[in-house]
């Protein structure tokens, strides 16, 4: 790894300038306040193995229909969604695979770039979706929750469980039986391993 770099505002994040990172980033709103407070006190608390059982959890609140926006419900903000993430492929990322839930997605990828950080390039693809998305709905404001929750992929064994974790997110919320029904689930092909 080349060059770190650190910085914390609610979650910790450490980006070093090469890697394969896994980022979910979710709605604005789609998470009640009080529900996240709770979370961020446990992720505050969390040793870097403890950080899994407090993502399971994270996951949860997303999957559940309390209280959320579902805005990527509709086929032509998940198509701009798609089409933002896609932008960048082969650019400044080799998108690995990604999911397209119903308030949030799930996105893995390697860094291309030695010159752009995951926070930059996380920036461009929400901020490309937000404003697609905003004028579909003729509204204005924010679109994604500003912090997105991201990790450094450590390991094949590592992207292994995440890979099979993204494709299997649609089926293990309920939504689909087969992985395969999701329209906007994508992975590489030499990663898929469902």
């Amino acid at each position: 790894m080349d060059t770190e770099h650190f910085h914390r505002r609610r979650l910790p994040h450490l980006y070093y300038n090469e890697g394969i990172y896994f980022v979910t980033y979710r709605l604005f709103g789609s998470i009640p306040q009080n529900k996240l407070d709770k979370l961020q006190n446990e992720i505050n608390s969390a040793e870097d193995e403890e950080q899994k059982r407090v993502f399971k959890k994270y996951d949860a609140l997303l999957d559940k229909a309390e209280n959320q926006v579902f805005h990527l419900k509709n086929p032509l903000i998940a198509e701009a969604c798609k089409n933002s993430i896609m932008f960048f492929d082969k650019k400044d990322i080799d998108v690995i695979c990604y999911c397209i839930m119903p308030n949030h997605v799930h996105l893995a990828f390697e860094l291309l770039t030695k010159i752009k950080l995951v926070g930059d390039i996380m920036a461009s693809i929400k901020r490309y979706s937000a404003k697609s998305a905003n004028e579909i709905l003729n509204t204005k404001g924010k679109f994604w929750q500003e912090e997105s929750f991201d990790r450094l992929v450590r390991d094949e064994k590592e992207l292994y469980n995440i890979i099979k974790y993204v494709l299997l997110n649609p089926v293990n919320a309920g939504l689909v039986e087969d992985y395969k029904d999701w329209k906007y689930t994508y992975c590489k092909k030499e990663y898929l391993v469902l």
